[in-house]
């Protein structure tokens, strides 16, 4: 037998050997695990790749001679022959995918257990029965139940008294601020508070009626402030000029088409925790861990904090 040969036959036992002293013979071994097992397979393999193709290739350097047809380019006098991609490097190249793909959708990953997956099914789990339990729950007991989720996942930012802190978030004790206002008129609002895509333009498309051009700074300023004193004060002439198209003459906004700015109401707290909101003090985040029960409640709470 050829010494190549020989060798590659002591190599591959005494790697495989090795393998299966340190896995086989560990404490515990396998245990049916299919990740220590797909592991093995793997390492068994690429030993007798590696073996095979580096005698292949030992034994072609001993036995073959250049010939074929030179490529037109050279580089330093240095030509390269058009030769084909070897058959067995291709076969192997076309099966390492299609085990890589096997390995990906139904080896390992894609069926593995997960700790993100279990604790997203027991979330998931928990839900259901949370929102089976408390289905009921309306009035006054929502809006305990709203407190209770505020004091655990909003009072960081809004403060336990939802006072914002200082200008830290939203004062929720009143519908909105003029700075708010004045945000939304300057760059526009797209905050899903209707739950939808429905996104208000900027100032360079607000018309005021009354004057027949686009609103200028001061009527900017004097709207502002009307509609966060409670729609009350001056004020009211541009509002019903610009504003009440959409918001009403209430401001207590139209379905489909704008949110009340006068009034907080379970639904709009519910799609800004949904969506999240960008204002003038900065961005929310979406509440996602939050069940659709608790942002209901919330909703509750928050209301009924201005009323």
């Amino acid at each position: 037998m050829n010494k190549i040969y020989l060798w590659g036959i002591v190599i591959t036992v005494a790697m495989l050997g090795f393998t299966y002293m340190s896995v086989g013979m560990s404490e515990g071994g396998l245990n049916g695990d299919i990740v220590n097992m797909l592991t093995v397979a793997a390492a068994i393999s690429l030993v007798v790749i590696t073996v095979f193709v580096v005698i292949k290739y030992v034994r072609q350097m001993q036995t073959d001679t250049a010939d074929g047809q030179l490529a037109d380019e050279q580089w330093d006098g240095v030509g390269e022959y058009l030769n084909e991609v070897p058959k067995g490097w291709a076969i192997m190249f076309l099966l390492t995918m299609v085990w890589g793909m096997w390995y990906f959708i139904a080896g390992y990953p894609v069926n593995s257990y997960s700790q993100i997956g279990e604790y997203n099914e027991d979330v998931a789990v928990h839900n259901a029965k949370f929102e089976a339990q408390y289905a009921s729950i309306t009035g006054d007991r929502l809006v305990e139940m709203g407190e209770s989720v505020f004091i655990a996942e909003c009072k960081i930012c809004h403060g336990l008294k939802a006072d914002g802190i200082d200008g830290k978030a939203a004062n929720l004790n009143q519908r909105i601020e003029a700075k708010t206002v004045k945000f939304a008129i300057e760059n526009g609002s797209n905050n899903h508070l209707l739950g939808s895509e429905m996104p208000m333009p900027d100032r360079n498309g607000l018309f005021n009626t009354n004057t027949g051009s686009l609103i200028t700074d001061a009527e900017i300023d004097v709207v502002s402030a009307y509609v966060a004193n409670g729609m009350t004060g001056t004020g009211a002439d541009v509002f019903v000029g610009t504003c009440a198209a959409c918001h009403g003459e209430d401001g207590k906004g139209m379905e489909y088409v704008a949110p009340s700015v006068a009034t907080f109401s379970p639904a709009l707290v519910t799609n800004i925790l949904n969506h999240g909101k960008k204002g003038a003090i900065g961005k929310m985040p979406a509440f996602d861990r939050l069940n659709a029960k608790q942002k209901e409640a919330v909703g509750a709470y928050i209301t009924s904090l201005s009323n």
